[in-house]
Parts: structure tokens; C-alpha cells; sequence
């Protein structure tokens, strides 16, 4: 099973904002997921991210890879 750390898009339309989610690559963006980690909101000024950090450090770890966007995330709030 390979797990990937992800975002998860809520909100409504043209309106986003996004969960960070432990999820298998082979479901839907939106779909099922493992954990909940934090959530990220780019419409305020500045962004408000929110990430819990053990629960980020414990699947990182466990072997789970973050998408492109949730790696800038996690280097900005210093965790990677």
C-alpha cells in the first residue's frame, strides 16, 4: 500500500480550503483517507497552516510521501 500525504479540498466554490490527510494513492483526491493531520486555508492573507507535528513526524517516518505541495507546506513550518 503505498500512503502518501496529501491534500484533501474543502470549502466551497471558489473558495478552498484543504485538509491534510493521510490517504492510499489509489483513492480519489477527495475520497477515503487514513488520519487527519492539519489543515491549510491559502484565502486568508497570510495563509493559515496548521499541521500536527507528531502525528506528520509519525508518517513520515512510517515510510508515507508527501505530494509536492504538502512537502513546501511541511518545510515552511519547519518539520521536514
Amino acid at each position: 500500500m503505498a500512503v502518501k500525504i496529501r491534500l484533501k479540498r474543502v470549502g466551497a466554490k471558489k473558495s478552498p480550503s484543504y485538509r491534510v490527510v493521510v490517504a492510499d494513492s489509489r483513492f480519489p483526491r477527495d475520497g477515503r483517507f487514513i488520519e487527519e493531520i492539519g489543515y491549510y486555508n491559502p484565502t486568508t492573507n497570510p495563509s493559515t497552516i496548521n499541521v500536527d507535528r507528531e502525528k506528520a513526524i509519525k508518517w513520515l517516518k512510517n515510510g508515507a510521501q508527501p505530494t509536492d505541495t504538502v512537502r513546501s507546506l511541511l518545510k515552511k513550518l519547519e518539520i521536514i
